[in-house]
């Protein structure tokens, strides 16, 4: 096996604001909360605290990119899996920082974030990756002088919650199968953990993927959770989590 590279203790933090149209924004609040370093209890840096108003401006934007026409809804199914290849490209690229990030904010060793947990992310997506272009629907022979048929067809607009233990993991199972299929995504990061996911936001853009098509709010349950769990034009809620812990 490949040695790993030796961890960087203090990987520079880039992102800390929230991600909507593929721009970078301060909470509509201007608000911020800190994410701590919990082998230390240090304070890491401070990080936007999105609530019930960027969660609409996001929830806009992604509906935005899924209007028919847009280019998220011509882009074709074998350009989806390109596009999620790409992203896998990237945080494998990215792999030693990923992990140093991971560790620093979430805690658990080194040797885990970067053999286990971006790992299988970079899997993760693959596999999604792989789906893009196999899912289709099927003729049904039946009576009468009629045509039946099955089309899948993306859901929409997919809020989704992850939890604080395997923050890259959580969002690759929840971004690789809503994009493959052609979804468009308003994400809510724990507050615990939000630094490696809003990192992987920004090779979102970097891979290609249009404006609005991901869409990532770090913040906490009651306020953007509860946001987007109860949005009108949320289609569907993807949601890891428990009562507090």
């Amino acid at each position: 096996a490949a040695a790993i590279p030796a961890p960087n203790p203090r990987p520079e933090i880039a992102y800390t604001k929230i991600f909507i149209n593929n721009e970078w924004h301060d909470a509509v609040s201007k608000k911020t909360f800190p994410t701590v370093n919990p082998a230390t209890g240090e304070v890491i840096c401070e990080v936007a605290e999105g609530d019930k108003a960027d969660v609409d401006k996001a929830v806009q934007a992604a509906r935005a990119a899924f209007q028919l026409g847009s280019p998220w809804r011509r882009t074709d199914a074998s350009q989806r899996a390109k596009l999620i290849n790409r992203l896998a490209d990237l945080i494998e690229r990215d792999r030693a920082y990923l992990a140093a990030l991971e560790t620093l904010d979430n805690g658990k060793p080194y040797s885990v974030s970067y053999l286990v947990d971006v790992d299988m992310v970079v899997k993760c997506l693959r596999y999604f990756a792989g789906w893009s272009d196999k899912i289709h629907g099927k003729t049904i022979p039946i009576d009468g002088d009629f045509f039946c048929y099955t089309r899948h067809e993306p859901v929409g607009v997919c809020g989704q919650i992850i939890p604080w233990n395997f923050p890259l993991l959580m969002q690759a199972w929840k971004l690789g199968p809503a994009l493959a299929t052609g979804n468009v995504v308003v994400m809510k990061v724990a507050e615990q953990t939000p630094l490696s996911a809003l990192y992987v936001a920004n090779l979102v853009k970097e891979a290609g993927f249009p404006p609005g098509v991901v869409n990532i709010i770090p913040g906490y349950g009651p306020t953007a959770g509860a946001a987007i769990s109860s949005h009108m034009d949320v289609d569907k809620v993807a949601f890891t989590g428990s009562t507090e812990v």
